[in-house]
């Protein structure tokens, strides 16, 4: 077993069963977004992963400790992940990807965070939108750290998420941000 799959097969977020295909093709039946956009089982997980961060953020669990060790956040972010996984408002277990996001962004969230902050133009992390937040960290998460995604899908999906979720700025301001991450994305790593 590669050492990469012996990690995912050793964390815990990543072991929860995925749901079947026929129940996921019946979920994307009763979804009806209001877009043109294909709404693609890592679009969901993509949505699911964004209300799992929202509510960390809410909680004011991603913000750094008091004694500043920012990597406390990152293991909070992973307790909320791992009981998300399983026990939800909707009484499904969060998607295999949703889970790979958030173990992804556990494992590099001090840097995700870094290479928003340093991107953002004129904005700070805290100042923008949480949702906003949330879509950026996984976006930058996908694009630096996920090989499986590239960089311009992780921003379309990112923009097309934002119009979904967001303000009317938000996907144009989220797309500039990304599309600088892409740019320097091998120099991120």
């Amino acid at each position: 077993m590669p050492a990469d799959d012996a990690a995912q097969a050793a964390d815990p977020l990543l072991e929860a069963p995925e749901p079947s295909a026929e129940a996921t093709t019946q979920a994307s039946r009763s979804s009806g977004a209001a877009s043109k956009h294909a709404v693609t089982a890592r679009t969901k997980a993509r949505r699911r992963a964004i209300e799992i961060l929202f509510e960390a953020d809410q909680k004011g669990l991603l913000r750094p400790s008091r004694d500043g060790d920012r990597f406390r956040a990152a293991d909070r972010l992973r307790d909320l992940a791992l009981e998300r996984a399983v026990h939800s408002a909707n009484h499904t277990e969060a998607p295999a990807y949703a889970r790979e996001i958030l173990a992804g962004l556990a494992d590099h969230l001090a840097e995700v965070d870094d290479a928003i902050e340093d991107y953002a133009q004129e904005w700070t992390l805290a100042r923008m939108p949480a949702v906003d937040r949330a879509i950026a960290r996984i976006a930058v998460w996908e694009i630096v750290y996920n090989d499986d995604v590239d960089g311009p899908v992780a921003v379309d999906e990112a923009m097309t998420l934002a119009r979904i979720l967001s303000t009317d700025d938000s996907p144009r301001y989220l797309g500039g941000l990304l599309g600088r991450v892409v740019d320097l994305a091998d120099t991120l790593r």
